[in-house]
């Protein structure tokens, strides 16, 4: 039975799981960041070499063929320079590159058409038809989108702090929390022209962080579930991801005149999501606020409707879904069931 090798190589960590065709994993593997965009060729290579080994059980074998999902897939990485790496650990087949988004959605489903919405760090959405991306909304970075994402909920946060402190916003907890978290001390008889030192102290320190930096702050916004400005908050990313999932949900293949709602959306009738859902990312697993608020917000947009979505914690189930899909490989309900079942025994 041939073996393949499906990895999820993320900024921050790398996950690789190899499998046979019957969709049975035999190891799984760890490391770093794998993604060249973000940290870059070499670095990548050997996260994706550590992580690989691993699932292998430390030595070279078999590989018919090596899928990575990963950020950038459409940026044209050296495919040369994978394909040479993981000749080293046994490849005598090809290296394929898919969409991280597309191993999102493929964690929750098995099925070839539906949607995802992934909101960590940044935020985006994707239709899927065909087992391909359709359709693609944000997830454009922190300077022209990302919104509803950490980063966008961390940035909200330090201008709420802001807000307080010289009197333009309401009190909330968050403020105790961020100066707390930075290292300053509050103290109200501490100005300086005209200033409060502890907004100055936040100032210089807030901008001492790169703009991604900022989504250090956005695990506040669920620890205050009572906080009003945390609440606010909440409610406003999870609006921004509405709309970001409503800008690619309608089916390209549904019948019927578009319209377009009062957000500017065009809209096809009869379809607000196509069904499966998926959710990934920390804003929308970690507490569920947001997810159930953006679920609330779809079922609205489409009255007599419920809407649901599958939550994944990461990319390495649907990659192995994809390695399979994409080398010619059945993946039914009973496929997908064991992929997940035994990479769960594997990751413990």
């Amino acid at each position: 039975m041939r073996k393949y090798l499906a990895i999820d190589a993320g900024g921050t960590s790398t996950r690789a799981v190899l499998l046979n065709s019957s969709g049975h994993c035999l190891g799984y593997g760890t490391a770093g960041g794998g993604n060249p965009v973000s940290r870059g060729i070499t670095a990548a290579l050997e996260s994706l070499s550590q992580a690989s080994m691993q699932a292998l059980g430390g030595a070279p074998a078999n590989i018919s063929g090596v899928l990575l999902a990963m950020a950038g897939a459409s940026m044209e990485p050296p495919m040369n320079l994978f394909h040479e790496r993981f000749v080293e650990l046994g490849l005598c087949g090809s290296v394929m590159i898919e969409s991280d988004l597309l191993g999102a959605f493929y964690s929750g489903t098995y099925q070839d058409d539906g949607c995802a919405l992934i909101a960590g760090t940044g935020a985006v959405s994707a239709r899927i038809e065909g087992a391909k991306l359709v359709a693609v909304a944000d997830g454009t970075g922190w300077l022209l989108g990302d919104n509803g994402s950490g980063f966008w909920l961390g940035r909200e946060v330090a201008r709420a702090v802001a807000a307080e402190l010289d009197g333009r916003g309401p009190r909330t907890a968050l403020t105790g929390l961020v100066l707390t978290e930075l290292g300053i001390e509050l103290n109200v008889a501490q100005r300086s022209q005209g200033r409060l030192r502890a907004q100055q102290q936040l100032i210089v320190k807030t901008y001492e962080l790169s703009p991604i930096e900022l989504s250090r702050f956005a695990p506040l916004v669920f620890a205050l579930p009572q906080d009003a400005v945390a609440g606010d908050i909440a409610h406003r990313a999870a609006s921004h991801l509405a709309k970001t999932l409503l800008a690619v949900a309608s089916s390209a293949s549904a019948t019927g005149p578009a319209s377009t709602d009062a957000g500017g959306i065009a809209r096809t009738p009869g379809e607000v999501c196509a069904q499966p859902l998926v959710f990934g990312g920390s804003v929308l697993t970690k507490g569920r606020t947001v997810a159930a608020e953006v679920l609330k917000q779809l079922a609205a947009a489409q009255p007599g409707t419920a809407a649901s979505a599958s939550m994944v914690e990461d990319g390495v189930v649907g990659s192995a879904v994809l390695v399979l899909k994409r080398n010619g490989i059945e993946v039914d309900a009973v496929v997908f069931t064991r992929i997940q079942d035994s990479l769960a025994a594997l990751r413990g």
